[in-house]
């Protein structure tokens, strides 16, 4: 009897002690050092005030802090976003920063983020992006009424000629240690298509769209629950070295002027929405873009049938360049971003999970802030999980009342934004 009491008297403690010590590791938190990096020209400015949002990856949650002073965080992974007022020489500017899963440990708890000042986008942004599809009515996907819209939501007239569209190289759903490291430097690419003209040749006034289709055809013909976009401003056209995989050249849409794509048929926005697609401006002609602008990247690939070094090339595109981005994904699979912070510091979505069936018909389109003298104004702050509504019944489906779901039924609501409805815009 006594050696049983000593031994359930042994474990007590030691279960005591290991519950004291999750409690403790639970309870601890760290006040983390903090540098902030400034953008060039910037380095000696002085913070008139600052916010810093840090998010717990595990639990989702955020907390907002006035100074990094304030910070206590537990052991974790954490995105952390940094916004503040900086003066110099009686200018006041704005800079933020972000970076994506910062480990908080005993070991190490320093936050270490590199800033970018946040200018006005006098150039267009994107829109809507429509990835997803549609399905025929037996069920089964349909390709080629993929589109982008971009919209100029300045308050004077814009030339889309020499607008590049572009996607993506990485995905935002697999995530590799690619070196050398460029992100903060350059997008890397694997499809651009530009808007031609000599300069002048393709304005856009105020509060208007252009819209970029995959295919310029009327889809309906081919597939009822589809819609018409022989009506768009232009496509992007594949001349196909597969045989069995021809595009489509729609004879009344204008064709983009393709710079490069990867693949050998043609091309389409993958329809998970696992990329990211920017607009840019690139300064050069394409012959010295193709020259000078292709890099060989490597990675480590790591299976369960072992680990293997992999290298790659594909052409990257200098930040400053692009005038609009937006990261896509699904929540279930998101990883990271694959544009800057400076780029995006948000992602947005059509569906929760991957192939989610939900996803057909729907796009992601750009956050309606007001009205102003009948312009729509839109929202955007580089945060694609903050400026777009996800989700949304497409506006070509809208606006020509075709079918939303594989069943054929007709969309009867029109909307500025996926959300809201015509009749309920708000005035400024």
């Amino acid at each position: 009897m006594k050696l049983k009491t000593i031994i359930l008297a042994a474990v007590v403690v030691a279960t005591m002690t290991a519950c004291d010590d999750t409690l403790n590791s639970e309870l601890t938190r760290y006040t983390p050092t903090t540098s902030i990096t400034m953008p060039a020209g910037l380095e000696s400015s002085r913070v008139v005030s600052e916010q810093w949002e840090v998010k717990d990856v595990s639990s989702g949650r955020k907390t907002t802090y006035s100074s990094s002073a304030d910070m206590e965080l537990k052991p974790g992974l954490y995105d952390v976003s940094y916004d503040a007022e900086v003066e110099l020489d009686g200018t006041l500017h704005h800079v933020s920063a972000y970076r994506q899963s910062v480990a908080i440990s005993a070991a190490t708890h320093v936050i270490a983020l590199t800033a970018f000042e946040n200018l006005v986008n006098d150039d267009f942004i994107i829109e809507e992006v429509f990835f997803s599809g549609t399905l025929h009515t037996s069920g089964n996907q349909y390709n080629g009424d993929d589109y982008i819209k971009i919209y100029n939501n300045t308050d004077h007239v814009l030339y889309a000629d020499g607008l590049s569209i572009v996607e993506s190289k990485f995905t935002t759903t697999q995530k590799f240690d690619y070196m050398p490291d460029l992100m903060n430097e350059c997008m890397t690419v694997q499809a651009i298509y530009t808007i031609p003209g000599s300069g002048t040749e393709h304005p856009v006034q105020p509060g208007e769209s252009l819209l970029i289709a995959d295919t310029g055809i009327d889809h309906r013909v081919a597939n009822p629950n589809s819609f018409d976009l022989s009506h768009a401003d232009f496509e992007w056209y594949d001349i196909s070295s597969q045989p069995a995989h021809m595009d489509i050249d729609g004879p009344t849409v204008e064709n983009l002027d393709k710079w490069y794509c990867y693949t050998l048929s043609f091309w389409i926005l993958h329809n998970r929405g696992f990329k990211a697609w920017a607009l840019a401006r690139i300064p050069l002609d394409k012959e010295t873009y193709l020259a000078n602008y292709y890099y060989t990247y490597n990675y480590v690939m790591v299976l369960p049938a072992g680990t293997f070094p992999m290298s790659q090339s594909a052409f990257k595109l200098p930040n400053e360049w692009i005038v609009d981005a937006v990261n896509a994904g699904v929540a279930s699979d998101y990883v990271w971003n694959v544009t800057a912070p400076a780029l995006d510091r948000g992602w947005t979505h059509c569906g929760s999970v991957d192939k989610d069936k939900t996803r057909y018909f729907h796009s992601v389109r750009r956050k309606m802030l007001y009205l102003k003298d009948g312009r729509r104004v839109l929202k955007d702050t580089n945060n694609s999980t903050e400026d777009f509504n996800p989700d949304c019944v497409a506006s070509e489906i809208e606006l020509q009342g075709t079918a939303m779901d594989v069943d054929g039924t007709r969309c009867t609501t029109i909307t500025y934004d996926g959300v809201t409805p015509v009749a309920n815009a708000l005035q400024p």
